[in-house]
């Protein structure tokens, strides 16, 4: 699993939702806009999207994660940091 800067992250997100709505017009969402509501995503497209991101960045995205996956600056800082840090033994 290759770390993540902010903008690697934030690309990944962006093409991972363009998977799931190939016309996403990104122009519109601001970093801090809840892209579900904006982007107008589903439960099923967010678990598509959950899916997909762990599949390109080999990050376990678990329920209790997706809090984190509120916006598009949110779900990047969470990918930089998922892999910035090696995962803990449990």
């Amino acid at each position: 699993m290759k770390a993540l800067n902010s903008t690697e992250a934030l690309t990944v997100v962006k093409e991972s939702i363009t998977q799931i709505i190939p016309d996403a017009d990104f122009t519109d969402v601001r970093p801090d806009d809840k892209m579900r509501d904006v982007l107008e995503l589903d439960s099923l497209d967010f678990l598509s999207l959950v899916e997909i991101l762990s599949e390109r960045t080999g990050v376990r995205i678990d329920e209790d994660d997706y809090p984190e996956l509120t916006t598009l600056a949110d779900t990047a800082r969470f990918l930089v940091a998922r892999t910035a840090s090696p995962p803990l033994d449990t």
